[in-house]
């Protein structure tokens, strides 16, 4: 990119980082919305606001073709934003672009397979983890962020906070999940459960180990 053009990048990019902030957007969508429009910039090696509307599309025709709808559908909103409130044109062409529709039934585990889920954790605490988040029906990062304080054992509830959306939220505890949590509660800060178990919930999920011997299923 030519300097002149790189200058002017720079600041409409900054702009845009700053216009995403303002209308309180996550720290994981400005993430995205950012990489979409750094994505365009360095596809063509120029400041998107360059782009013809032929480029554009021929833009997303490649992306279609190299990634999947989701991360096509997340550029397309991230550059819709970029050019209403920064660059303040419209662009209808963007209904050009349309994902298709599947509708898919989730696949539900049966008590045998959540029990070999959580017994193929090997260490206490990671299966007090994997059985705080499927009993209560949370995220893993909703379940990894849990405090002493958000277990409310007499009311029999949970305090979710700052959930999908930002959203608090309550949800029915499970007793012995809830009783679990308490004992194996991290000393510090009053957090549950420690920085590692994502990560280690996270391979759980995706490859089951043979159970530990001792596991028992709470219903």
């Amino acid at each position: 990119m030519k300097p002149k053009q790189q200058k002017r990048f720079d600041t409409l990019y900054q702009r845009h980082l700053r216009a995403l902030k303002l209308q309180g957007l996550s720290d994981k969508t400005i993430d995205v919305y950012a990489r979409a429009v750094r994505r365009l910039s360095q596809a063509y090696d120029c400041c998107p606001d360059q782009l013809t509307t032929e480029q554009l599309e021929a833009h997303f025709a490649a992306l279609v073709e190299s990634h999947s709808w989701s991360t096509v559908k997340v550029d397309r909103n991230g550059l819709q934003f970029f050019f209403k409130h920064v660059l303040h044109r419209d662009w209808s062409w963007i209904k050009l672009i349309k994902a298709p529709k599947i509708q898919s039934l989730p696949d539900i585990l049966s008590l045998a397979e959540v029990e070999q889920l959580i017994g193929a954790a090997r260490k206490l605490r990671y299966r007090v983890f994997l059985l705080t988040t499927y009993s209560m029906g949370l995220r893993l990062g909703e379940t990894l962020t849990l405090e002493v304080g958000d277990i409310d054992a007499q009311r029999e509830r949970v305090h979710i906070r700052r959930g999908k959306g930002h959203k608090d939220r309550l949800v029915p505890g499970h007793q012995r999940a809830m009783a679990a949590m308490l004992r194996c509660r991290t000393p510090a800060a009053g957090r549950v459960f420690y920085a590692d178990l994502y990560r280690a919930a996270s391979t759980a999920l995706t490859g089951l180990a043979s159970p530990a011997p001792d596991v028992q299923l709470p219903v």
